[in-house]
């Protein structure tokens, strides 16, 4: 059975939240400044391993913006120009609704039924992605516009101009406990102006995570400004040889789609150094979802796994700019495929973060294998024994929508609007 009620409190939300018509202001001086619009202060310079060459890249940074369809954010100038440097993916997908379980599943492989945009905290025996690149001496690092401190555990930020450009549900790291419960792990959760003071000393880590404010990453005003972000912040950076090597790739994208009624494909680029010429300007129809960024950083630099969706082999398709160099094969899924998974579904996967269809935290399934030949991450305090054969079975993520499906969904969700209020919703997705 649909929970309609949080599917319907989602599309209201996108009314509720309508966007600010405003024009894009500067944040910085440039990208690589430091700005008492930031808050924080910056936590001096981190200190890295030695670099860890991979297969193709040394460095991967993804950029994630909010709330867009494919289409939109194809018509800006700004992403225009951006794709005749790289590879549009056009079969890019983010894997549910609302914003938070993306952001779980992008580091973590799972988003373990969540489907809202509530305070949440993983515990400590849930695995990131932070535990495959530590196995091999990989640095790490996520940079979030004005958080106030590194590592801050409040649920948002308000400026002292009196508006909230920062939420805890846009920081994915910041959720799991087995990083944040480690100090030497939460002091790599920073903010921008430890970003302007890192990338200007030349300390940047080779996996970064950068998640732009409420306003910057399109969430509170629409693709036109984070389009103009992108031009004030990610520009300039792809000149700076501190940010963007001939072994840097750079990964720009959407957590979901804006309308939840259709497939959720979001706009996917590759940039960077590491792009070859031959390669700019095209585009790479390939089926891939959040999970593919696992996959592929796993394939990369031949890490373990973590058990969970990224093991998933409809999934999880490794980027074919990679994949080509490995031999990594990939499924045959493409844009145009007829049967494609149903990845925009709300409140019906079974999880620990679902209080309607509860299922608990469970083993990662050591049986699968991920982008790399290393062995499934399993964490000291995980209770091996509570796996999927013994729990309830989740729901098939793996089916494709079909045209009955997607009418129940619809019907449901519409059948509840009337009796949700816009406060209601203001209240669950602040």
């Amino acid at each position: 059975m649909i929970v309609p009620s949080i599917f319907a409190l989602t599309v209201l939300a996108r009314t509720a939240s309508a966007a600010v018509a405003s024009t894009f202001t500067a944040p910085a001086p440039a990208p690589t400044s430091e700005s008492p619009f930031y808050v924080g202060a910056a936590n001096s310079t981190i200190t890295n391993s030695p670099n860890v060459p991979g297969k193709v890249f040394d460095r991967f940074i993804q950029i994630w913006l909010e709330n867009t369809d494919f289409a939109q954010a194809a018509s800006q100038p700004v992403f225009q120009t951006l794709a005749a440097q790289g590879i549009t993916l056009t079969g890019y997908y983010g894997v549910t609704h609302p914003s938070e379980p993306n952001y779980l599943a992008v580091v973590g492989g799972d988003f373990f039924g969540l489907a809202t945009d509530v305070m949440e905290a993983v515990p400590t025996n849930m695995s990131t992605v932070v535990d495959l690149l530590e196995q091999k001496n990989i640095s790490w690092s996520t940079y979030q516009e004005n958080m106030p401190t590194d590592a801050y555990a409040g649920f948002n930020y308000t400026n002292p101009d009196n508006y909230t450009y920062y939420v805890r549900k846009h920081n994915p790291l910041v959720i799991y406990d087995s990083v944040t419960n480690i100090s030497t792990r939460a002091a790599r959760i920073r903010n921008f102006n430890d970003f302007a003071v890192d990338v200007g000393n030349n300390s940047l880590s080779q996996w970064i995570f950068v998640t732009p404010n409420l306003r910057n990453d399109g969430h509170d005003t629409n693709a036109a400004y984070a389009a103009a972000w992108l031009n004030f912040w990610l520009v300039p950076l792809l000149s700076d040889p501190n940010f963007n090597t001939a072994k840097t790739l750079i990964m720009i994208t959407f957590d979901e789609n804006e309308t939840y009624t259709i497939g959720n494909n979001v706009y996917g680029l590759l940039l960077g150094g590491v792009v070859p010429q031959a390669m700019k300007n095209t585009t790479d129809p390939t089926f891939y979802t959040h999970y593919s960024t696992l996959s592929t950083v796993e394939n990369n630099w031949d890490l373990g796994n973590l058990g969970r969706q990224d093991t998933n082999k409809t999934l999880a398709n490794v980027f074919n700019l990679v994949a080509s160099v490995t031999s990594y094969k990939n499924n045959n899924l493409t844009a145009s495929s007829p049967s494609l998974p149903m990845l925009n579904i709300t409140g019906t996967i079974p999880g620990p973060l679902n209080p309607n269809y509860y299922v608990p935290y469970l083993a990662p399934n050591t049986a699968g294998t991920g982008g790399g030949s290393g062995k499934t991450f399993v964490a000291p305090n995980v209770n091996t024994s509570l796996t999927s054969a013994n729990a309830p079975a989740p729901i098939n993520i793996t089916a494709p929508m079909t045209t009955s499906s997607a009418a129940g969904l619809t019907s449901n969700a519409g059948s509840m609007i009337a009796a949700v209020t816009v406060a209601a919703v203001a209240a669950m997705l602040l």
